[in-house]
């Protein structure tokens, strides 16, 4: 049991989180805002020996330095490499402090997400078509970006339903390729389809004017990462022909508010990894990781 737990931040999970946590720890404190500075998070984690953490706040190395006593960093969000993390992991291991982050609770929600839209514009189904008939998945070529359990599940969905689908990674992914999704270099996943899907960690841009130019136009973006996946003037010069769509769900993934007025873009402004089933997957996976570091 840890003897005094801080959810600094609001969190996001289910309503009875909290009681669980408090199960866990001698004193249990949480806080349903979020932080305006490091200073503040200072004074609400000082004495914690273990902290909990959403999307939203940064716990930088200044921060876990003035924390002496933290033992423990629950990220009550998707942790999928250290560089994408809003926790400084590198500073935490060199100070002894465990950081548990969650993977794989939000997936289907962005799949349905990718599927509703990409269908909802090949049909025509609320007036705007991207072709001049109706369209079905079957048979239309689709490329996916990364293939992580994001770009896995949307895959799977694509593939579902018909659509020639092909992926680049950063290396290639054998179990991937043996369901009959090949491999292709980004340049060429980017000629040969008609949509492309983004589905990246945090803070990677992949696509620039060059990468654009390469896909052409009269095509279809998706972007189903925290964060820009492309530069943002090389993605404006692309939306300015008119023909060409750009889908992401929440305002942090579309990078500029101004964007929502542009043609042809959507932006719902939520997150579609944030169902109630998605909820409570994360919640779950938070508590399992702080039993986790309590058993050792």
């Amino acid at each position: 049991m840890l003897k005094k737990l801080v959810a600094v931040e609001r969190l996001n999970l289910t309503p009875n989180a909290n009681e669980e946590f408090a199960k866990r720890a001698e004193e249990y404190i949480f806080y349903d805002d979020i932080p305006s500075s490091e200073e503040e998070v200072i004074q609400r984690a000082k004495d914690a020996d273990g902290i909990l953490v959403n999307i939203t706040t940064q716990i930088t190395a200044n921060i876990i330095q003035h924390c002496p006593n933290l033992r423990y960093i629950g990220m009550c969000c998707s942790l999928y490499d250290e560089n994408s993390a809003s926790v400084d992991i590198r500073c935490a291991r060199e100070r002894g402090i465990t950081v548990l982050g969650v993977r794989d609770y939000g997936d289907i929600g962005v799949g349905e997400y990718v599927i509703s839209q990409l269908t909802d514009l090949l049909h025509g189904f609320h007036g705007k078509r991207w072709g001049d008939r109706p369209l079905e998945l079957t048979g239309i070529p689709v490329g996916i970006i990364g293939m992580g359990a994001t770009g896995q599940v949307v895959a799977r969905a694509l593939r579902f339903f018909g659509a020639d689908v092909t992926y680049y990674s950063r290396s290639h992914k054998p179990e991937i390729e043996e369901k009959g999704i090949a491999y292709l270099p980004l340049d060429e996943l980017l000629q040969k389809n008609i949509c492309v899907c983004t589905c990246l960690n945090k803070f990677v841009t992949l696509l620039h004017q060059e990468e654009f130019e390469k896909f052409g136009n009269h095509k279809i973006l998706f972007n189903t990462g925290l964060t820009p996946a492309c530069d943002l003037d090389a993605l404006r010069t692309w939306l300015s022909h008119g023909d060409n769509y750009y889908f992401c769900d929440s305002l942090m993934a579309l990078g500029d508010e101004s964007l929502k007025e542009v043609e042809n873009v959507s932006c719902y402004g939520g997150y579609s990894g944030g169902s109630y089933q998605a909820i409570e997957r994360l919640t779950e996976k938070s508590l399992a990781n702080l039993d986790q570091f309590l058993a050792k």
